[in-house]
């Protein structure tokens, strides 16, 4: 039973479950606002009803998932100071810059030109509105890098100089913080992963509609939209996940030889990438796999006779670096999180390719299976990004800043283990709940689907602007 009450285990399991809830939203949000810019772009340029309708329409959806995003997010702060005293102690020098830029700068941004959007249809000049959702897109999009450059000085830490008086990082360089390569290919690949998340919400909706025939004028180009930009984002996600692997490597080799299950030093052919594996879940004893020659060699260095590290290798170094312990991560979580993340992204992708095969010179497509897989298969991405999360944290494990700091050192000291496991079950309770309100919130803005076409001036034929209460 003790066991169970150890403040590290449930500190861990409480940050993990709240991180996870909260990012469900995030995604979707970063997604949606560029959505709903280019659909009201669209509507701007060509003035067709058919966009207005679609920007009203997403434009409801985005914000009903903001509005929980933020509400999510503002726990993940108290946390650091509740669970993660020593930790916050440690970093806090470093991790102030990025989070100041993120609150004052870009959430600021995002907050403020978000309600211009909300309240200005019918009171800013048509072109001055339009600034104001590109505006809230880009502050997302820009709170996202500040988040991410944080992260990134767990992952691989720069700019700062340790203080052993008071037994803490200091920042040196806000400039070099923000310009960690692991944020620079982070980045990239997380907002492109974003886009394939809303892709596949519109893909989903538009389904959905397309199938019972509809609201036909408005669903048949926002499928052809989410599909185009399934295909275009995923495209991008593979190749800025490429570049990430290269430099995750660099930063942390333990990692990709836990993705693998590499135990022993590979090159070139032996350092084959896995595809299925059947054996024990830490990857000791194999049964049985489907594996592809030279892959592994090939993501880790860019060659194919290059060499990758394997984990007993790096165990060695690192205890001749750090001193005595495991510095291997949980093996079963890291092997197959990597797998899933690529393996949904793929399923996402190959399903909006078959997508625009079938939806061709106009048509589409007949049989109620296809209807079905395009609209059960919007967790795709979304689940992707989750499980590509886990890889990210449980493969730095067991550090909490990447050489500097082990994760049991970061919580705090002076809290019970059931004064956390209190707490953990009330934010299970309440997450519960208001993931069943966001929920039915989202679902009766989809079913219930775009409003009428607005009215059209008759001296001007441009179309009215109208007060539009979310």
């Amino acid at each position: 039973m003790n066991e169970w009450l150890d403040p590290l285990l449930l500190s861990r399991w409480q940050f993990g479950l709240t991180t996870i809830y909260h990012f469900f939203f995030v995604p979707l949000t970063i997604g949606l606002a560029l959505t709903v810019a280019i659909f009201q772009t669209a509507w701007y340029r060509t003035d067709k009803a058919k966009y207005l309708q679609l920007t009203h329409f997403f434009g409801k959806i985005f914000l009903i998932n903001f509005a929980m995003g933020v509400v999510t997010g503002i726990v993940q702060e108290f946390q650091f100071g509740m669970n993660w005293s020593d930790y916050s102690r440690f970093v806090g020098d470093v991790f102030g810059a990025p989070l100041a830029f993120e609150g004052i700068t870009a959430f600021f941004l995002e907050a403020t030109f978000i309600g211009l959007w909300i309240f200005g249809w019918d009171k800013l000049p048509r072109g001055l509105h339009l600034a104001t959702i590109w505006l809230t897109a880009i502050g997302s999009t820009a709170s996202a890098y500040f988040i991410l450059a944080a992260n990134a000085f767990m992952q691989n830490p720069v700019a700062y100089q340790m203080n052993e008086e008071k037994g803490r990082a200091e920042l040196t360089s806000i400039g070099e913080l923000l310009t960690n390569p692991i944020a620079l290919a982070s980045f990239p690949h997380t907002i492109f992963a974003c886009f394939m998340v809303s892709a596949g919400l519109i893909i989903s909706v538009a389904a959905w509609h397309l199938s019972r025939n509809q609201h036909l004028e408005t669903m048949r180009p926002a499928l052809k939209f989410g599909l185009w930009m399934m295909v275009i984002a995923g495209i991008a996600t593979t190749l800025a996940g490429d570049q990430l692997g290269l430099v995750m490597v660099e930063a942390q080799p333990m990692k990709m030889a836990a993705a693998e299950a590499l135990y022993t030093t590979a090159t070139g052919a032996n350092a084959s990438f896995s595809v299925f594996t059947l054996g024990t879940p830490d990857g000791v004893s194999e049964l049985f796999s489907v594996r592809i020659p030279y892959l592994l060699s090939f993501l880790s260095t860019h060659t194919f006779d290059g060499t990758v590290e394997g984990i007993n290798n790096l165990q060695a170094e690192y205890v001749a670096t750090y001193g005595p312990g495991d510095y291997t991560p949980t093996i079963w979580i890291t092997y197959w999180s990597f797998r899933w993340m690529i393996g949904l992204g793929l399923a996402h992708m190959l399903v909006a390719v078959v997508g625009l095969w079938a939806t061709r010179k106009g048509r589409l497509p007949r049989a109620q299976w296809m209807w079905k897989v395009a609209i059960w298969s919007f967790p795709f991405s979304l689940l992707a990004m989750s499980v590509g999360w886990v890889f990210t944290e449980m493969g730095r494990q067991p550090w909490i800043v990447f050489g500097l700091m082990r994760t049991q050192d970061g919580v705090s000291p002076g809290v019970s283990g059931v004064e956390i496991l209190i707490s953990l079950i009330a934010f299970t309770l309440l997450y519960g709940t208001l993931a069943v309100v966001e929920f039915r919130l989202i679902l009766r803005a989809v079913q219930k689907g775009p409003d009428d076409a607005p009215a059209v001036d008759s001296e001007s034929g441009e179309i009215k602007q109208t007060t539009t209460v979310y």
